[in-house]
């Protein structure tokens, strides 16, 4: 039988903190090192990479220099350290030399007796948010980090793992670009019908969001009231991220009563999305199937039902990029401002009843792929406890 040494992670892994990334250094899209921030991780994520190859930011060694950079090493896993998306898990690994922005951490095998790879792994394994401290903002800190145990078996184990591993990868890439490739007939469809959203020239009534719908922010529940049980589900930003919640919210991790939930709920048919920290760069939105209660870091937008159809109000808002909006502050922040003044068309509501029914119908192929790809998850989760547990 082999023996499997138990290690620190300090031990065995060097740890990169992130630089300071002033906004007027931002943008450029040439230079010699790519600049991670946190939405680069996602998006690459939401592409289905392990590999981090491009960013919306690169530097010279001109600005490396005036921000005291440190330089992070090709085949060093990079995450997020603070904010809602440390809850999202996202894992990312370098394929150049780099710098990354203090959200960010990176940590890079010392020497060979371990593979990056496996490592990267083992990090998806790893839920960060266990680690984080009590506060209003998650974050965590390296020195917790460091104390992490983790198995080390041969070389020969790790590849065999890490083929393992990437083997299902693949076969998760491939049913989700099934899906991509389903919601992409819907977005084609819905331009088919009425036009791209953000031409003025459309010929469509015109209004604002402010005008046809209603904006709601979540709450904030004490930790025992939010896992007080009930019908209501509490809607946190990672449940967004739950295989049952891939389109429509129809569960939670946590639910609460009637009583709780009060004024607070967010009906059937509302839009939501994170509207606090780095989970805006997910750009991710859900169309409420249940009556939900959703925590202070999701807003919803509910709409006027005899004006606008939800499912027309969805789609619209999967064509609205959430970082165009934020308000560019460190801790990103999406606000009412933000939201309400944003131009949309209202075609005649029996269009868009047409358009929710073929909704309806790409959905029953959605269902039938998303099933697979859910066995497949449990599959690849069963072996990663196996393997890392």
């Amino acid at each position: 039988m082999e023996d499997i040494k138990i290690k620190l992670l300090g031990e065995i892994c060097e740890f990169y903190s992130g630089t300071g990334f002033p906004k007027k250094f931002q943008g450029n899209l040439e230079g010699k090192y790519p600049f991670y921030k946190v939405g680069d991780i996602s998006k690459s994520a939401d592409e289905n990479k392990n590999f981090l190859t491009k960013s919306d930011n690169y530097v010279d060694e001109r600005i490396v220099k005036t921000l005291k950079g440190k330089i992070v090493p090709p085949k060093t896993i990079v995450f997020a350290k603070i904010g809602e998306a440390l809850k999202l898990n996202r894992r990312m690994i370098t394929s150049t030399e780099c710098l990354i922005d203090n959200n960010v951490l990176g940590i890079k095998p010392k020497n060979d007796s371990i593979l990056a790879e496996y490592i990267f792994y083992f990090m998806k394994f790893v839920k960060l948010e266990n680690y984080s401290e009590s506060t209003t903002v998650p974050s965590v800190r390296k020195s917790e980090l460091e104390k992490i145990k983790i198995r080390v078996p041969s070389i020969q184990n790790q590849q065999k793992i890490i083929s393992i591993l990437e083997n299902i990868d693949k076969t998760k890439k491939s049913k989700t670009e099934s899906l991509k490739k389903l919601n992409e007939l819907i977005k084609a469809r819905f331009v088919e019908m009425f036009g791209d959203p953000q031409d003025s020239k459309s010929k469509w009534k015109k209004s604002t969001i402010e005008k046809c719908c209603t904006l709601k922010s979540g709450k904030t529940l004490p930790r025992n009231i939010e896992n007080e049980g009930g019908n209501i589900p509490y809607v946190k930003v990672k449940d967004m991220n739950s295989l049952e919640n891939t389109t429509y919210i129809t569960t939670s991790t946590r639910f609460v009563s009637d009583k709780t939930a009060n004024k607070s709920i967010f009906p059937v048919g509302t839009v939501i999305f994170p509207k606090r920290g780095g989970a805006i760069g997910t750009n991710k939105k859900r169309l409420t199937k249940v009556p939900i209660c959703a925590d202070l870091n999701i807003m919803g937008v509910i709409p006027d039902n005899t004006r606008i159809s939800s499912y027309y109000l969805f789609e619209y808002f999967n064509m609205v990029d959430l970082n165009t909006l934020n308000n560019g502050s460190s801790v990103p922040q999406i606000n009412n401002k933000d939201i309400n003044p944003l131009n949309i068309n209202i075609p005649p509501l029996s269009l868009q009843n047409e358009f929710a029914n073929f909704v309806h119908q790409v959905d029953k192929s959605k269902v039938a792929v998303q099933k697979s790809l859910d066995e497949t998850q449990k599959l690849f989760d069963s072996l990663m406890q196996e393997y890392f547990g």
